[in-house]
């Protein structure tokens, strides 16, 4: 029987956010681009983001202080080219976002409002009111779906990509098998070239602020396919996300500090000038290990942010979002103090890329929170995320069209073997081993570790492998079964990079090795070269 394709098509873009809208906006014009969303179009990180993105548009401001504050941010970590590359290429990729219809805030005099946030030296970011995220990506949503060249899938996962592995010869990547979720069918996708823009893997954490499709899938999947991983010992915990039963992961912007709110403890104190300088306005990492001890210190649920000093016209004027949403839970930011806890925000490391976001693997791409390019070394600067995915899309975008027709299309891949599989009649376990992956991770591997927490993280993620293998040798996937399978390999490259680690810098602290070693280098695993079979 002859195995034909699924589909087909010039570029596979596995994810929907900022990254993969932006890609196929810049390919659009060149080729064929096929777009996976694994739930509705606006379900990833981007649509999330408060904040806004950093850009030097004062006359006051520099792209060389840009650079500085982000390796001040960075703990030594970032690699220069990388944070040169990306600052100096800032500009131009918020000037196609504003040509495409981003609304970003003007001041009256048509300027653009430019905002502070922690670690900036400068007003540098750019925002739409506290959604930034919303708008730019519900204009790429509108502009991809314009685009006849462009074919959008929602409601899929990927679920290993196809290399020399499955066909042999030299180390390529030529698509994807991809389970629809419509279907429950594993289908397969040829392509050209395929890039990975699957956002982060923060849901390994017990509290997040990512919503649930970021579990670490294109991290998982490169890392089958043979890619190398750097840095994934730094995970980014938001310090403020709104501590309430009924507020799955709403974030509380760090804008609202930049703007003068206080951290305070339940009795009403604050704590942060005891623990830094520059107090609600230190890096992240400090602020969250701040909360994080004080809660621990004082066996407390939750720390309280207040801006209820501020009037209330400046406070719905600023944060009208976060005021209505507050409010329907009862809470009236304007007269009383947020609760709060730190939520695992953002994954610094990823698969290893260079500047034109190229993989150890051919053809094969990783483009924003699924990436390392060594933009955020140690600690993620605010607002250099939603760039990075800007700056690394446009360049990737160039480098596939110099290549566009030199590449075949493979059309014979082999079609997913599933006639040794079973309905499966035990979605509890999957359940079970879930909430226990991602409480682990919280006690063992979160703000603060130890050794003892890591080798005791490593030994339950080898326990959860080995059910998870038997259950996915055995059994049809599902949703569930891929997302967990995905999650525990990043939760055990999380914590082996976290081992080999043997300092604590930026995001990554280690009561046991409380010092800096006096030289920063990045953590760098590669998997064990499978010979292609």
């Amino acid at each position: 029987m002859e195995h034909m394709s699924h589909y087909q098509c010039d570029v596979l873009i596995i994810g929907s956010g900022a990254a993969g809208l932006t890609l196929a906006l810049q390919l659009a014009d060149h080729a064929q681009v096929t777009v996976l969303s694994k739930g509705p179009l606006t379900e990833g990180s981007t649509y999330y983001a408060q904040g806004g993105i950093a850009a030097v548009f004062d006359e006051n401001d520099s792209i060389e202080s840009h650079v500085e504050d982000t390796l001040v941010a960075g703990a030594g970590l970032c690699d220069l080219a990388a944070v040169e590359f990306t600052t100096g290429h800032a500009k131009e990729s918020l000037q196609w976002l504003i040509d495409i219809g981003v609304g970003f805030d003007r001041v009256d005099d048509g300027q653009f409002h430019l905002n502070q946030e922690g670690g900036h030296s400068h007003r540098r970011i750019l925002h739409a009111a506290d959604a930034t995220g919303r708008a730019v990506q519900t204009t790429l949503v509108e502009q991809t779906k314009l685009h006849p060249n462009i074919t959008i899938i929602e409601r899929v996962n990927a679920v290993d990509l196809i290399t020399n592995k499955h066909v042999g010869g030299d180390r390529h990547c030529y698509g994807a098998y991809i389970w629809n979720r419509v279907t429950q069918r594993v289908e397969t996708v040829a392509a050209r070239f395929v890039a990975l823009c699957t956002g982060g893997a923060s849901k390994v954490y017990q509290y997040t602020s990512n919503p649930d499709v970021a579990s670490g899938d294109g991290i998982a999947m490169a890392w089958r396919a043979g890619c190398r991983v750097a840095n994934m010992e730094f995970n980014q915990f938001h310090p403020t996300c709104l501590f309430h039963p009924n507020a799955q992961s709403f974030l509380l912007t760090e804008a609202l500090r930049g703007e003068g709110a206080y951290l305070r403890r339940p009795d009403g104190s604050r704590f942060m000038p005891d623990f830094h300088p520059s107090a609600e306005l230190a890096p992240r990492d400090v602020v969250a290990r701040a909360i994080d001890y004080e809660m621990k210190r004082l066996g407390a649920d939750c720390m309280f942010l207040d801006i209820s000093h501020k009037p209330k016209a400046f406070i719905q004027e600023h944060f009208p979002n976060i005021y209505d949403k507050c409010l329907s839970l009862g809470i009236d930011i304007s007269r009383e103090p947020m609760p709060v806890v730190p939520a695992a925000h953002y994954t610094c490391g990823g698969v290893k890329t260079d500047l034109q976001a190229r993989t150890d693997i051919a053809n094969l791409y990783a483009i924003g929170e699924v990436a390392y390019t060594g933009l955020h070394g140690a600690n993620r600067m605010a607002s250099n995320s939603l760039l990075e995915c800007l700056v690394f899309a446009r360049s990737a975008a160039k480098d596939i069209i110099e290549q566009l027709h030199d590449k075949p299309l493979r059309t014979d891949l082999p079609a997913w073997d599933e006639s040794q599989v079973n309905d499966s009649d035990e979605e509890v376990i999957i359940q079970h081993n879930w909430h226990e992956l991602r409480l682990f991770m919280w006690d063992y591997v979160g703000i603060v570790r130890t050794d003892k927490r890591l080798q005791r993280a490593l030994r339950r993620i080898e326990l959860l492998q080995q059910e998870i293998h038997d259950y996915y040798s055995n059994f049809k996937v599902s949703n569930n079964l891929l997302e967990l399978r995905n999650l525990v390999q990043v939760a055990e490259l999380i914590v082996r990079s976290a081992m080999e680690r043997k300092e604590s810098r930026g995001l990554h602290y280690n009561l046991d090795h409380p010092d800096l070693l006096p030289e920063a280098q990045p953590t760098i695993l590669a998997p064990a070269q499978q010979k292609p079979r």
